[in-house]
């Protein structure tokens, strides 16, 4: 009776420590696929950006000749656009990419000041495509930052949290507007006429 007591014991022990084991693994394996989709939102972010900054260098070609006295916002742009590459963490970028996002508004803003730029089928195809660039960049920091949530809950919840602080999952930085400026909308004064 005692020897199948403890054969029962040993038993349910194993069966409990084989369910841990199999729960530990699917736990440990949701954190890195959840992880894994937080560094391929990053990598799309990083494809939109880049295509962007494809785009820069002919948009700024392109109405450097019409906007002659607007040279401090085509600065500005290129400028950006190399600080971008020695940027080293999500919030430089960030806080990069939203003056970035800035000041090409503005250029597209004061193109309406000049019809014959305007007029320009390379500006209006760049202009077309930067555009299309920025709505995929809007969508890929959202999903970034929905992958970046999942994530970060996840390794806070019970019993997920023991797994995480065991090898060391980190918490992911969510891509944010920090500048109050860039949360602003781009005012352009199209009164260029002197009062007499």
């Amino acid at each position: 009776m005692f020897l199948v007591f403890i054969i029962l014991a040993f038993v349910f022990v194993l069966v409990v420590a084989i369910v841990l084991a199999i729960v530990g693994v699917v736990i440990y394996n949701n954190l890195v696929k959840l992880r894994q989709n937080v560094k391929n939102a990053w990598s799309q972010i990083d494809v939109q950006l880049q295509r962007r900054f494809d785009l820069i260098p002919n948009l700024v070609e392109t109405v450097k000749g019409y906007m002659e006295h607007e040279n401090a916002t085509l600065t500005k742009v290129t400028d950006l656009r190399n600080a971008w590459a020695n940027a080293s963490t999500l919030a430089e970028k960030a806080k990069i990419d939203d003056q970035l996002s800035s000041a090409i508004k503005t250029i597209f803003a004061v193109s309406e000041n000049y019809p014959d730029l305007k007029a320009n089928q390379n500006f209006m195809q760049l202009q077309q495509e930067l555009t299309n660039t920025e709505d995929k960049l809007s969508f890929s920091r959202q999903f970034y930052n929905d992958s970046v949530t999942k994530y970060n809950t996840k390794i806070e919840l019970v019993p997920s949290n023991l797994i995480a602080s065991m090898f060391h999952f980190k918490p992911e930085e969510l891509f944010r507007v920090d500048s109050e400026e860039a949360k602003k909308n781009v005012k352009v004064d199209f009164n260029t006429k002197k009062e007499e």
